[in-house]
Order: structure tokens, then sequence, then C-alpha cells
């Protein structure tokens, strides 16, 4: 059986490709084709995932799309689907169930709570679910406009951020505030309906169209003037402020048991999943990495499998690297065809050697090696890469190469068998979705990785999950004594993650990266 799964259309679209029960492709549309197109079929990313499953669009059994998938009448993307798909069968699959399928079944659990939180997928913007063994059922459901995510992008608008798209800075910006606007943002969320949020609207004002249109009573609980823009010394308070409500009332809405599963846009906050994990209220959390958008695709195969077709064996994600990789011939055609100088590499050995030589002599390197990542994060196979050690490395990240604000720090990879020598940190380390806390002894070490007082963006990597990374990261610490890495993702400028080697050529020279390893291939400045 061979069942393909899209989502997210109308705002980060996406397939993923389940063949007898083995998911064997998820790709973002945005990264193949390098472009958005709302409200369009994915094509570049349908393709991408046929090929990869190496089967024709006629060889697929069914289709399972997630709602919404159409501004307008839906009827015309179904003709679409039965126009590429002649021989598939068409199911829908709502946006929630989705979200909470691609969390539950690719989980460890085989009985968990599920909680689902993002702005307004297909009117829910929030939901409970109760998993039991194959069944998802539906416990408790939150309407737009009592959203989470709508209330945390109206702040991101009103710190002069882009909604939408910046949440994720007002997450990192929030550390380093206080929580003395907490309060103002509980009682924004309200939560007389047995701890779920009931937003108070008159702490927004309609008739505004800026700054998150907040209105004269937000302001003035804020201690501003009515329509001023935010200082800049209190950006990081109102950042706090609102991340902090919003972590109170997820604890709130999940509860406390044994198992926890995450997923929706929200979920992408690694600081409230952080929440979550040490609250003592739930023994086990596992988030979906790709807990947006994106991510209802592979939700989408995963209920059409379980729910639909019923079939109860689970499939695993593996190490979330489920997009495109190129061989040898592939990246020296690239290379060749721009006209490069480049060394090649004969053994696995002389690439680790090289590439931590690059490292120790306190430069940046790009790493490319591999299936491209499915979500938002860099797990090691489109990753630019930097020595703890270096003692310019903040500043060459941040400011010379990924030309972001410096509270946006990068996080630190470690073998997962050394992970507990130098940070305290949860499961979710492995696909980057959460945070850590470095060890005082350490604090020095990574003190430019630091959010707040302690905390770390932390990687576990495994041997299984990633041979290459986890070889380079030990050779690392056999050179220079210390087994990590600091790891950010391999874009610049607002692009996404680099996917083929010409857009890895594309960003390594329009940045300050000195060396790149493109499989076999080191390239030099």
């Amino acid at each position: 059986m061979v069942i393909l799964g899209i989502g997210g259309i109308l705002n980060d679209a996406a397939c993923a490709l389940m063949k007898d029960g083995a998911l064997v492709a998820a790709v973002e549309q945005n990264k193949i084709a390098r472009r958005r197109r709302p409200g369009k079929l994915p094509e570049e990313a349908i393709e991408a995932c046929l090929k990869l499953g190496g089967i024709s669009a006629g060889q697929v059994d069914s289709v399972a799309i997630v709602r919404p998938f159409s501004a307008g009448p839906e009827g015309i993307t179904n003709l679409e689907l039965r126009e590429h798909f002649p021989n598939s069968q068409i199911l829908l699959v709502e946006h929630h169930a989705a979200h909470a399928a691609s969390a539950y079944y690719a989980s460890p659990f085989t009985d968990a709570a599920v909680l689902t939180l993002d702005h307004s997928g297909d009117l829910r913007s929030g939901a409970l679910w109760r998993g039991e063994g194959n069944r998802l059922t539906l416990d408790r459901e939150l309407f737009y406009p009592d959203s989470l995510g709508e209330v945390y992008s109206r702040v991101t608008d009103l710190l002069d951020f882009e909604p939408g798209a910046d949440e994720h800075k007002v997450q990192w910006l929030s550390a380093a505030g206080t929580s003395r606007l907490t309060q103002l943002f509980e009682e924004m969320l309200d939560s007389r309906h047995a701890g779920w949020p009931h937003i108070d609207q008159s702490f927004f004002n309609g008739d505004r169209h800026d700054r998150g249109g907040f209105s004269a009573k937000f302001y003035l609980g804020a201690g501003l003037v009515d329509g001023a823009q935010v200082p800049a010394a209190l950006k990081a308070d109102i950042a706090a402020g609102v991340q902090h409500a919003v972590e109170v009332m997820a604890r709130r809405m999940a509860g406390s048991g044994e198992n926890l599963c995450l997923a929706g846009g929200v979920m992408l906050n690694a600081l409230l999943v952080a929440a979550l994990e040490t609250s003592g209220e739930w023994k086990n959390v596992f988030v979906q990495p790709a807990a947006g958008n994106s991510g209802t695709a592979i939700g989408a195969v995963l209920h059409a499998w379980h729910i639909m077709f019923g079939h109860g064996e689970r499939t695993s994600v593996g190490n979330f690297c489920l997009g495109p990789e190129f061989d040898a011939e592939q990246i020296k055609r690239a290379l060749e065809n721009c006209k490069l100088r480049f060394r090649y590499l004969l053994t696995s050995e002389d690439l680790v050697d090289s590439a931590v030589a690059v490292l120790n002599s306190h430069k940046i390197a790009a790493w490319m090696q591999g299936r491209m990542e499915f979500g938002p994060r860099a797990l090691g196979n489109r990753s630019i890469l930097a020595s703890p050690l270096n003692p310019y490395s903040t500043e060459n990240l941040n400011i010379f190469i990924k030309h972001r604000e410096p509270f946006r720090k990068f996080a630190a990879s470690v073998p997962l068998e050394l992970a507990a020598s130098y940070f305290e940190v949860g499961s979710n380390a492995r696909f980057l979705a959460t945070v850590g806390r470095v060890r005082p002894e350490h604090r020095k070490t990574f003190e430019s990785a630091i959010l707040g007082e302690d905390m770390v963006r932390v990687h576990t990597v495994s041997r299984e999950d990633n041979p290459i990374f986890w070889r380079l990261l030990h050779k690392a610490g056999e050179v220079t004594g210390l087994p990590v890495l600091y790891n950010t993702s391999f874009n610049l400028f607002g692009d996404p993650l680099v996917c083929t080697p010409r857009d890895a050529v594309r960003s390594f020279y329009s940045s300050g990266i000195d060396a790149m390893f493109v499989g076999h291939f080191l390239l030099e400045k």
C-alpha cells in the first residue's frame, strides 16, 4: 500500500510518502522549490517524494490531504488531485487530527494524552486527545479566537518582528526578560473555563491593524502610552511575559499523567516543550519535531494508515532526515558547472579529520551530508558548525554569517552517550526540540550559547541516527578534549535550509563561512 500525505497547503506546504507502513520520504515545498506558493499543490515536493520512493503517481493507492487546503472551492483542488493521481482514493483529514496523528503514532507510546496547539487550523486552535492502542479520541477542543498561537503572533508583531514567521525570535528574546508582565498576560489568557483559555478580547482593539492590535487596556497594564512603540528596554520583559503565561496555560490544558504527546505550531516553541518536560506532571513527553503545518503531511499518512485503514503496526520516523540526498557524481557536476576548485577526500576518516582541523583552527564550516532534514531544524546534515573553543564563534556566526540578533543562540551538538557530562536535557534533544541546562562546571566553556542564566539548546546525536556526524563529534573530542560543536542551520537571509549542492554553493559564497564539506568534497576560501 502506498499513501501520499499532503499538508500545510495554505501555509508551509509539504508532502510525505508511506510504502507498506514505512515512512520513506517527507519534503517541504519551500526547501525543494526555493519558493512558496500558498494555496497550490506542492508539486515539486510531491515529485521529490515519489522519486525517493521509487514509484510513479499511478502507483499511489491513497492521497490523504489535510484541511484547510483551499482558499476557494475545495472541489478545484480535488479535481487537481484526481488528475495527478488517477488511481488513488482521496482522503480528507482534519487539521488537528493530522497534528495529533503526527505526534501520537510517531511516539514510542501506545497510551498517551495528546495536546495540539496552533493559531487556527481548521477553526480549531487547540485540542486534547486520548491515544489508546490504535485509536485517537478527541476529549476536548478549543476554537478561534481563543488561541494561544494568535496571542503569541500578536506579541511578535508588537515587538517589530514578522507575525507568522518570527515567533521563534520572541521565544529566544524571552530568556533575557523578567516575569513582571506575566500576570498581565495571564489575565489576558483568562482561565475561567476549567483551566482552558478564554481570551479577554478587551485587550485588543479591532480598529488597530499594526503592532498586534493591542488596546489601551494592554498598554496601561504594560506601563506604556496607548499605541506607543515598545522601547527596547521593555521588549524582553514583554516576550518573557507572554512566554511564561503560555507555558502556564499549556500545562493546565495538558493536565498530568504518564505519557504526553505534543504537536501544532505552538509546540515548535522549545522553551514550552522544556517547561512541559520538567514540570513533574508527566513522566514522558514527546513532541513531533516538525510540529507546525508541514508536519501535518506526516500526520496525514499516519492517520490514513492507522485510523482509516486500521493497521496496528507502528512506523518509525527514524532520524527525521527524510529528504533528497546527492551522490558524488551529482555533487561533482554541480561544483564543476560553477567552475569551482575543490578537493575530494577519499575516505570518511579523511573527511572527519579535515573537518576537525578546520574547526580547530577557529574557522566556520558548512556541513552538508546525506538526506536533507524534514522540519525547521538542522540535525547535522545541513548545518553550519563552529567550535565552542573558538572565542569569536558567537560574533562570527550571528553577526557576520547568519546576520541575526545576538539573543538567538546556536545549538550545542553532543554525542548522546556523553551529553549528561555537560548538560541536563530531555529526550526531545534528539531533534533539537527542547532546551537543556549546562552543568555549572561547564558554564564558562559554553557561555556564548547560554540563554538566560544556564539554558542551552542541546542536540544529542546517536551513532544510529547520524553515524558520520557522531564520528565528527567524537573526533573533535579526541583532538580538543571537547566532543561538542556549535550547530546552526545551513541557510542565510531567511532562506529555507539548503537542499541541493547548488543551494549550498550559493549560500557558501554569499557568506563568511570559511570552508564547506559537501559529501566528500571540500571547498575553502
